[in-house]
């Protein structure tokens, strides 16, 4: 329980940051054109508010609504998702958004999206500057493969060179997704290169297997955590963990993906030990541990930056995170992808069980980046559907018809409290069944 409870309030923090430096952007956009706003809400308030406060003097309602799933600015004389339909029936007034030049609703409408983007590259920028940054690099280093791999060609000991002619250089989920998502890889084995052909399928099955493919560390066992269900067991460091209930784990990561789909069972181990196989049976714990650390490669970089080296360097960092997204969203459009929805709960999972506040700041970061994609879909209700309508006045001079706008702000909201239901409903289903 106390888990579940920190990990939500890692997730209500982060999204809380997000909601009001999103909202922000949208804020500020609206005053430098001297449009009226008139409500900024962290969260939702159907029905009620926990808290308000409007300044004297002030415009603008300040509060926070009791429905976690985001927030709002409200914008006079904009069709949006309070739907004020008596407001936009008044003739329009020289401090609403409606009378404003294209061009100018435009900025107030990215200026949301761009808080988010400039949001996250000052958070890795500062992660980098506290903390410093290790990455492993593909072109010097051997990987473990898996069984999926390995049957379209891939070998323990391979060191990835290339995927469709692109080089990979680190081993993190940009270039990993590279090798998924291509149709030929270049390796260096043992000296030579070779190209390995992926078939066409090979994503649905990597997607299907929901284990890593590859990893920087092989399962052999370094130390053994005393009064551990490893130690109980009869494991001992410098064993050779080949497999967990049949299934090959050549890799530490593929050793925690399967201990993780059989937490609270027990599980038959099949140990390398001078030169000779021996089975053990052991009990998974409720997080998916037996109680062993692996024996770590020493093949990191590690570097340090200093404040102003720190900026490009966090700017490289989420723009390699950036784009391991938006890679990734073809995938939507995917029965694998489909199925792997997730809502808060998915999302909140993604936080660490203790507080750390080095996971909390890059996950609040990549959370960021997310946002600012999803905004930007054209989507009517999100910012990227008025974008939309907004690049199709300037395009062709014509105000799209109000009533139309009405229609498509409920038509985006149903979409996206349909994927909302969905996606949340998906997290309830993979808990309890």
């Amino acid at each position: 329980m106390e888990e579940i409870l920190i990990r939500a309030a890692q997730l209500i923090l982060s999204l809380s940051i997000l909601v009001i430096v999103h909202e922000m952007g949208h804020f500020f956009a609206a005053r430098l054109f001297k449009v009226r706003v008139e409500k900024f809400y962290l969260f939702f308030n159907p029905g009620f508010t926990l808290f308000k406060y409007k300044p004297k003097n002030s415009e603008t309602e300040y509060g926070i609504g009791w429905l976690p799933l985001g927030g709002y600015v409200k914008i006079a004389g904009m069709i949006d998702e309070s739907m004020d339909k008596e407001a936009m029936a008044q003739p329009a007034k020289p401090y609403e958004f409606r009378s404003k030049p294209a061009w100018q609703r435009l900025i107030i409408m990215i200026a949301g999206v761009f808080m988010n983007f400039v949001l996250a590259f000052f958070i890795y920028s500062m992660v980098v500057f506290y903390w410093g940054r290790s990455y492993v690099p593909l072109e010097t280093t051997p990987l473990y493969f898996s069984s999926v791999a390995k049957e379209v060609g891939f070998q323990d000991g391979d060191i990835l060179l290339s995927a469709d002619g692109e080089k990979l250089t680190r081993y993190d989920d940009l270039d990993l997704f590279k090798i998924i998502d291509g149709k030929e890889v270049v390796v260096n084995r043992q000296g030579v290169e070779k190209t390995i052909l992926l078939p066409e399928n090979f994503k649905s099955i990597v997607l299907s297997s929901k284990s890593p493919i590859v990893d920087v560390t092989p399962a052999i066992i370094d130390s053994i955590v005393p009064n551990s269900n490893a130690e109980k067991a009869g494991m001992l460091p410098g064993d050779k963990i080949l497999s967990i209930n049949g299934k090959e784990t050549s890799s530490f990561s593929m050793v925690g993906s399967e201990l993780r789909k059989n937490k609270k069972e027990e599980v038959a181990v099949t140990v390398l030990r001078e030169n000779k196989q021996k089975e053990l049976i052991v009990s998974v714990d409720e997080e998916g541990i037996i109680g062993f650390t692996s024996k770590m490669p020493d093949v990191s970089i590690n570097q340090t930056f200093n404040f102003f080296e720190s900026i490009p360097a966090g700017i490289e960092f989420g723009w390699r995170k950036l784009s391991f997204y938006v890679l990734q969203l073809k995938l939507i459009f995917t029965k694998e992808g489909v199925q792997s929805l997730g809502g808060f709960g998915a999302i909140g999972s993604l936080f660490p069980a203790k507080w750390d506040w080095y996971s909390f700041w890059s996950m609040t970061a990549f959370i960021s980046l997310i946002l600012g994609v999803m905004n930007l879909l054209p989507i009517p209700a999100l910012d990227g559907g008025h974008v939309l309508f907004l690049l199709y006045e300037v395009i062709t001079r014509r105000t799209p018809n109000e009533k139309f706008m009405e229609y498509a702000q409920i038509f985006g909201m149903v979409l996206l409290f349909g994927l909302l239901i969905y996606a949340n409903g998906m997290d309830i289903i993979r808990a309890f069944f």
